[in-house]
Parts: structure tokens; C-alpha cells; sequence
């Protein structure tokens, strides 16, 4: 008789297949599910994978499955994992494990001693080698944003940017109610949940909006291509008066 070996790891949902958006700058979407206010969720959110050399480092995971995880392989080798949010982070772990990856994590976020995890450090080189680190100073919740120095500056957002345009086939009917009642689909945008928990001060986007790119990857949404620091600086000075 057989006996079923269950796995310490969140199973893998549904998403699409990775889409190369840049030269070396990959993107999948795929869904998430979760508790929240006493009410299940299920939406859309948005892992990215960026290729230095033949290392790929992974943004915002989203587990993938057999399938996935073998158009993932034959991009290069998983050596390293970043956490920007501290509401993300569900499938960390599985990567970690599977590859036996580095884990890095924004200062403040509770780090893993089974993962190894490490802080992001604005002062020490970060394992991406042409990013720099964005640091959100007046948050309340630890968050982070990568500039990669590609292609005219690409922004890697986790929840603090999003670029939610509609809803799409990762979400359920219900959720799309909710959020279209709470202003999620406003293309860049910042994300209402995070802006809630967070509270960050206009001083934060202030600075964000002083730096150069075009493009903006973000953990939930539409890549936000070409106009991005446009698009963004206008939603900033409407909220913030920026």
C-alpha cells in the first residue's frame, strides 16, 4: 500500500505561463487565495524573474507547477529570492527548498532561520547586480521596491504600486465585487490595502517619483510599460500633492 506524502509547501494555483517582457526580465500571473476580514479572496498577483548572467533571481513568488517550473528551469539556475512585502511571502519557502536558494527579506520583515533568510541592505551590494533598493521609510509595514537599470529603469513593486486594469481570470466573482467597490482597478495605482496598513508619508513618494525609469513590474497588475513615471508621478501628486 501506498502512502501519500504531503507537502510542507502551499500547493501551486493557477497562473499562465512566464512571458519574457524585457530581454532577461520575465513575468508569470497567477492566482492567490486567502482569508481576509473574516472572507475568502481570490485575485490575481504577479511573480517576476530576472536572469544576471545564468542565475535567476525570483521577486514575489508564485509557485508554479510541473509545467511551469520547467519553462522556469531552462531559463537558467534559482540561486536567490527576494521578499519586498511584507504581505507576500507565501511561496518563499518552496523555492528556498527546492533550489536551495538565497533568501533575502526587507529589513523589518520577521526573517526564517529554516530558510536562512538575510536582510535587503540599501549599503550592501544586493543579488541582483544593476538594482538598486527603494526603501519606504514612513510605513508602518516593511516594503520595497527594486530599480533595475535596464531598458531605461524598470520599477519592481510588490503592493505599494499596483496596475490592476480590470479583473482577470484568476479572480472570483465575488472578490471582483469587493475590489471594484474599493477602487482596485485604477491603473497606476497605490495599492489600497497596503496604503491602508501602511499609512506612508508623501515624503516617501517623493523620492520614489525622483527616480529614473520608464517601466513599472508590479506584484499585482499589467506591466506598465513606457509610461510609467508619468503615470505614476500624476497618481502621486493626486494623492499626496507630490
Amino acid at each position: 500500500m501506498e502512502m501519500s506524502v504531503t507537502s510542507p509547501f502551499p500547493p501551486a494555483l493557477a497562473h499562465g505561463a512566464i512571458e519574457e517582457v524585457f530581454t532577461d526580465v520575465y513575468f508569470v500571473s497567477g492566482a492567490m487565495e486567502t482569508v481576509l476580514m473574516d472572507m475568502d479572496w481570490q485575485f490575481s498577483r504577479n511573480m517576476t524573474i530576472v536572469r544576471d548572467g545564468e542565475r535567476l533571481i525570483l521577486i514575489n513568488t508564485v509557485r508554479l507547477d510541473d509545467q511551469g517550473l520547467a519553462q522556469l528551469d531552462r531559463l537558467g539556475k534559482v540561486t536567490d529570492v527576494i521578499r519586498l512585502g511584507a504581505l507576500h511571502g507565501r511561496d518563499d519557502a518552496f523555492y528556498v527548498d527546492r533550489y536551495q536558494a538565497r533568501h533575502w527579506v526587507m529589513p523589518g520583515i520577521e526573517a526564517s532561520d529554516a530558510m536562512g533568510s538575510r536582510p535587503l541592505d540599501q549599503a550592501s551590494p544586493l543579488p541582483i547586480s544593476d538594482a538598486s533598493l527603494f526603501r519606504f521609510e514612513t510605513s508602518n509595514v516593511p516594503e520595497g521596491i527594486l530599480n533595475l537599470q535596464r531598458d531605461g529603469g524598470i520599477l519592481i513593486a510588490c503592493d505599494a504600486l499596483q496596475n490592476w486594469l480590470s479583473p482577470d481570470e484568476h479572480f472570483c466573482d465575488e472578490t471582483r465585487h469587493r475590489m471594484e467597490g474599493m477602487g482596485f482597478f485604477t491603473p497606476a495605482n497605490v495599492g489600497p490595502v497596503w496604503l491602508q496598513a501602511a499609512e506612508p508619508a508623501a515624503e516617501d513618494f517623493r523620492r520614489l517619483a525622483a527616480l529614473n525609469f520608464r517601466h513599472a513590474l508590479c506584484g499585482h497588475g499589467a506591466p506598465l510599460l513606457d509610461s510609467a513615471h508619468g503615470q505614476f508621478s500624476a497618481t502621486f501628486n493626486r494623492m499626496f500633492q507630490c
